[in-house]
């Protein structure tokens, strides 16, 4: 056989066997990342964590993720991602939780906009054998193996309604400025704060309850509608982050210090320059940062496969965490009142 020949034998069949190769290595590869979701493979072998918050951007969520944040940092085995939609929208919320599961992570955490929605969303990531979580707020119904809560439905509610009655002198007509109409943490406290106000307030009562979005200049007008369809309105509750200042805003633009009283769930530097003048009494929270490290840890302890304990280790600040199996519920704690005399104290 002649040079010539055999360059033209030789040369086809190295090419056919590189190709081969290539798509043999090719499919492993495809197939390895497609199962890393089962498991705290992730990226470099660490276990990916991501978090879709109901809206990124505000200041509630992004204390979450500097959390979350902190946790990665800390334990070391463990890669936090965070995206969430820039508008409280379930459709846009549910597109995130597809790309996560496209991107085969190890868990996908959901603070879902619509609990009812998000629940096939979560199905589908179970199928492709990711962990799937809630934390802030639950979708009960789904196939969620974790819910990450901030404290409970029941102590919160109280709280709220101890805190406005307080400042209302135990009686009076108020109203309650909401976000979402389907957040099923927001709709377990309303819940909560009808039932305690009837039973241990006889002399108050909740006249009337609206839904502004995630949107406090929304939360701003509707408030200031309540004032003038109640002219004998003493009380307002801006049940989430955004209405919290929002509600206190109105009342402090109507001259109505002192004669209307608010509180909320606002975060401590939102919250502060309303709590200073007196247009909110008091914010209803916990230590956000720190329930963005929990669901950072639950998703690596999730992971690995490691059993939550009645009673959790979790780091120095929290070390005894209390998980509830039946309801599959990690609980962060007490809920905390933020006043004008200790908000100074947070950094979000």
């Amino acid at each position: 056989m002649t040079r010539s020949l055999k360059k033209r034998t030789v040369l086809p069949a190295l090419i056919a066997a590189l190709t081969v190769a290539m798509v043999a290595t090719g499919c492993t590869q495809k197939n390895n990342n497609a199962g890393s979701g089962g498991a705290a493979g992730g990226s470099g072998g660490k276990t990916q964590v991501a978090f879709v918050p109901k809206l990124q951007g505000i200041p509630y969520f992004e204390a979450m993720n500097t959390g979350g944040k902190n946790a990665e940092q800390a334990l070391g085995d463990v890669t936090w991602l965070y995206q969430g939609p820039t508008q409280a929208d379930a459709a846009a919320q549910t597109q995130i939780v597809r790309s996560f599961i496209q991107r085969g992570v190890s868990v996908i955490v959901v603070a879902p906009n619509d609990p009812d929605s998000m629940a096939p969303v979560l199905k589908e990531a179970q199928a492709k054998g990711i962990k799937v979580m809630t934390s802030d707020t639950d979708a009960p119904n789904s196939v969620r193996d974790v819910f990450v809560s901030q404290a409970s439905t029941e102590k919160i509610g109280q709280a709220l309604t101890d805190s406005l009655m307080t400042a209302m002198g135990g009686k009076g007509k108020y109203a309650i400025v909401s976000c979402g109409e389907t957040a099923e943490n927001l709709n377990g406290w309303i819940a909560v704060q009808k039932q305690y106000t009837a039973q241990k307030y006889p002399g108050a009562q909740i006249v009337d309850i609206v839904y502004a979005g995630e949107d406090q200049a929304k939360a701003t007008q509707m408030a200031a509608d309540l004032m003038n369809a109640h002219p004998d309105l003493t009380g307002l509750v801006g049940e989430c982050t955004s209405s919290a200042p929002g509600v206190a805003q109105a009342v402090k633009d109507a001259n109505k210090i002192g004669k209307v009283f608010t509180v909320g769930l606002g975060t401590p530097k939102s919250m502060q320059p309303y709590l200073a003048d007196g247009s909110s009494s008091s914010s209803i929270l916990w230590n956000v940062e720190q329930l963005g490290y929990l669901t950072a840890w639950a998703g690596d302890q999730l992971a690995q496969g490691k059993a939550l304990q009645p009673t959790n280790h979790v780091s120095d600040a929290l070390p005894n965490v209390t998980w509830d199996a039946a309801s599959k519920t990690l609980l962060l704690g007490d809920p905390l009142v933020i006043t004008k005399d200790n908000a100074g104290q947070f950094n979000y």
